[in-house]
């Protein structure tokens, strides 16, 4: 799903972008301050309860909007995503959001913050009143809004901030050009929410440089068992020494490691929009405790990519490596590189079997020069993800 909240001051030119979104992208429209106005016109319940609250600019209560907001989600089951307008308006409101999402097995991509000047605010709001005859857009109730979104809604920014999904954007300007920096942003988070990608490859392919720069360039997290296991050693963990013995032959170390150090790094980042995996999995068994270990997130493997390089190349550049500081213990004897090589071939191409299968096999030449290949895979990787959309 798509899940987009487009935030902003009254007047910021919300209803206007919404309208706009929801025509490109086809998502259910969920604005609070409609759907209130539309019960307080049906003179329902809640709408009289409504009423005498928003006529005074102030915030209705979290029951009700929540009683609104999952009324409407309820008539779209088959929604593509959803638009929020005007939610969440405070913090609360924002923790609430999470949890409709999780129920949704879904998550929020981006809040799109319009900015808009308060002496502008202030002009457009006036002159809407003079257009639509609104009871809620005197002067008075305008600049008590302005300060109820000051004190109570401008911290929503500061929780999605932290999360990396809020993008503030200049709301002054050209209808259309203000709807295209939107999609630029919408079209940017969409692609990298709920992404995981495998990299797998031949000792020596290069995995571990592409992973951390498709990581950056992606806003994913990368995760390195191998990585993750020197570190362990080095600092003398239990977890170390009871890897070292594998790791010093280049021999797969018993499947219980790597998810305890997989499961530690997925629980430290809960508002991750997705993980590159580089050296997990490398047996079928693997293969399935990263579902399993995905699934438990309400996530999925997006796609595995193959970096492709001769068992010569591979042989050539774990040599080479093995008279650097980067040297892994196993770079410095020929008899243990190809024992690794060989050992990739027996465990591996049975996963890469698993994903053909499931339509997430994608492949790459990876003896050209370093940045050609990071070109290449991020090509790949774009087209990936606007294709699974």
């Amino acid at each position: 799903m798509l899940n987009i909240a487009l935030f902003g001051p009254p007047g910021a030119g919300k209803g206007t972008q919404s309208k706009k979104l929801l025509e490109k992208y086809n998502l259910t429209y969920i604005s609070t301050g409609d759907m209130l106005r539309a019960e307080i016109a049906a003179g329902s319940e809640l709408g009289k309860e409504a009423k005498s609250i928003i006529e005074q600019g102030e915030l209705v209560g979290d029951e009700l909007i929540i009683q609104l907001i999952e009324r409407k989600i309820k008539t779209n089951p088959d929604s593509r995503g959803i638009l929020f307008d005007g939610f969440p308006r405070t913090t609360v409101q924002a923790y609430i959001l999470e949890g409709l999402m999780l129920k949704l097995n879904s998550s929020l991509n981006c809040m799109i913050s319009l900015v808009v000047p308060t002496e502008e605010l202030i002009k457009r709001l006036l002159l809407r009143a003079e257009i639509s005859g609104r009871s809620d857009d005197n002067l008075e109730v305008i600049k008590n809004r302005l300060k109820e979104y000051e004190n109570k809604t401008k911290p929503v920014a500061d929780f999605y901030a932290k999360k990396n999904k809020y993008y503030p954007l200049n709301g002054v300007g050209e209808i259309d050009d203000i709807f295209q920096d939107i999609v630029k942003i919408v079209e940017r988070t969409k692609s990298v929410s709920q992404t995981n990608i495998v990299l797998l490859g031949k000792p020596g392919a290069g995995k571990g440089t592409q992973g951390n720069l498709l990581a950056k360039e992606f806003g994913l997290v990368y995760i390195s068992t191998g990585k993750m296991m020197r570190q362990e050693i080095k600092e003398g963990t239990e977890i170390g020494k009871l890897a070292k013995p594998y790791m010093d032959k280049g021999e797969i170390v018993p499947d219980e490691i790597p998810i305890q150090l997989i499961e530690r790094r997925i629980n430290e980042n809960p508002d991750a929009n997705g993980f590159i995996f580089k050296g997990f999995p490398r047996t079928l068994i693997q293969a399935y405790i990263l579902d399993g270990l995905l699934k438990r997130v309400n996530m999925s493997v997006s796609a595995m990519i193959d970096m492709k390089i001769s068992t010569l190349e591979a042989l050539k550049r774990l040599s080479a490596r093995g008279r650097t500081e980067k040297a892994r213990p196993y770079d410095g004897s020929t008899e243990l590189i190809v024992h690794r090589l060989e050992q990739y071939k027996e465990k591996t191409n049975p996963v890469i079997d698993y994903y053909k299968n499931q339509g997430k096999y994608f492949s790459i030449r990876a003896e050209r020069d370093e940045k050609e290949v990071f070109e290449n895979l991020e090509e790949k990787v774009t087209n990936i993800l606007h294709d699974s959309y």
